[in-house]
């Protein structure tokens, strides 16, 4: 079985160093907001490009605070995509806002900043765009639109660490910038984790109140606040990683090239595409299919792993029915629901193994292809 993704492989290359960190923090007896916690912020704002960030204890969080951070609440409303995974909306539900969905380019599968404009109402407060898979969105654009506008903008870049768009790193573009360390990700804990980045100290400041209880200074307590701090193991362990970060996305980048070349004849397989002055960390590979859901099932059977990254978009899962968007209402988003697939990706992935998955997945497509004829 070559799997969709395989932790493993990554910790065989890196467990001893791994587990040396881990444990000079059980010996420490500190595990929450200690010295780990302080160099991975300072460490990732250096990478990054930011000022500061604010480690959390998830993506989620990251994207639930952020809004917060920014006094997003009832009555306001966010744009962003439904093309996505939940908690990008979930995030702006939990704050009693309401996500509003707009339609997304068919090559990068991105929000489409031409459908934002139209969106806009009195009420809407900020745009969630979402580098996916790890293609950064269209930044310029998009920012345009919120300084015209006077939007805030959070970008979500759990699937996107280290991504570029014209060299600058996403998540130094909008208000504040959220990342998830959750195991599958190109940056990942091992276990849940999250972070901000902002470049306004009076920002920061926020974050890392409302992490910790609405609170500075202890048992004062200046507003609700929730319980969102990444402990010093995972701490710990994310900085080892991160050394690693940029060799792993390089390698990312170089799978999806020799992907792309052994899909070149088939015209049957639509490869990804990135935006001109972009570079993509290709946190999944994933493509456009005929036939989508029998192939899917047919790799399984033949020892493909591979993934539907999302097959129900948000505007139509039963969380969002209050939105009111039926089917048909983001047309370009639906229609890629029905055709995406992800391929197996992840830095230890060897050609051997790619161009079996290639291969298969071929043979696959022309096996759907006869069966739908008959």
């Amino acid at each position: 079985m070559i799997p969709i993704f395989n932790s493993k492989r990554q910790y065989d290359q890196i467990g001893s160093e791994v587990e040396s960190a881990v444990c000079e923090v059980l010996r420490s007896g500190c595990y929450i907001l200690g010295p780990n916690v302080k160099a991975l912020e300072s460490e990732l704002a250096e990478y990054i490009g930011c000022k500061y960030t604010v480690a959390l204890n998830s993506g989620t969080d990251a994207l639930h605070i952020a809004l917060r951070a920014l006094d997003i609440g009832a009555g306001d409303e966010v744009i962003t995509t439904a093309f996505t995974f939940v908690a990008t909306a979930e995030a702006i539900g939990i704050v009693g806002a309401k996500p509003v969905f707009v339609d997304i380019d068919p090559d990068t599968f991105n929000i489409d900043p031409s459908k934002i404009e139209a969106a806009i109402t009195p009420r809407t407060k900020a745009i969630i765009p979402v580098h996916l898979y790890g293609q950064p969105c269209d930044m310029d654009a998009i920012m345009d639109i919120a300084h015209r506008h006077n939007l805030r903008v959070i970008e979500d870049c759990c699937q996107a660490i280290g991504s570029t768009y014209k060299g600058q790193k996403v998540g130094t573009f909008g208000d504040i910038g959220c990342y998830s360390f959750y195991p599958t990700k190109n940056l990942g804990a091992m276990g849940d984790g999250g972070l901000c980045t902002v470049n306004s100290e009076t920002l920061r400041d926020r974050l890392i109140s409302l992490r910790n209880h609405g609170s500075m200074v202890r048992y004062h307590n200046d507003e609700l606040g929730v319980n969102s701090r990444l402990d010093e193991i995972q701490a710990a362990i994310l900085r080892v990683k991160a050394k690693h970060i940029d060799e792993w996305n390089s390698k990312r980048r170089e799978i999806a090239s020799y992907y792309n070349k052994l899909f070149a004849s088939c015209s049957d397989i639509q490869t990804p595409k990135e935006l001109d002055n972009t570079y993509c960390v290709y946190h999944q590979y994933t493509v456009k299919i005929p036939n989508r859901d029998e192939v899917h099932k047919m790799l399984g059977e033949n020892g493909v792993g591979a993934m539907l990254y999302y097959p129900i978009p948000l505007h139509l899962q039963k969380v969002n029915a209050f939105v009111g968007m039926g089917v048909g209402s983001l047309p370009v988003t639906e229609k890629n629901t029905e055709c995406v697939i992800s391929l197996p990706m992840f830095p230890e992935l060897t050609k051997e193994e790619q161009d079996i998955v290639a291969k298969t997945l071929i043979e696959c497509i022309e096996k759907s292809k006869s069966a739908a004829c008959c």
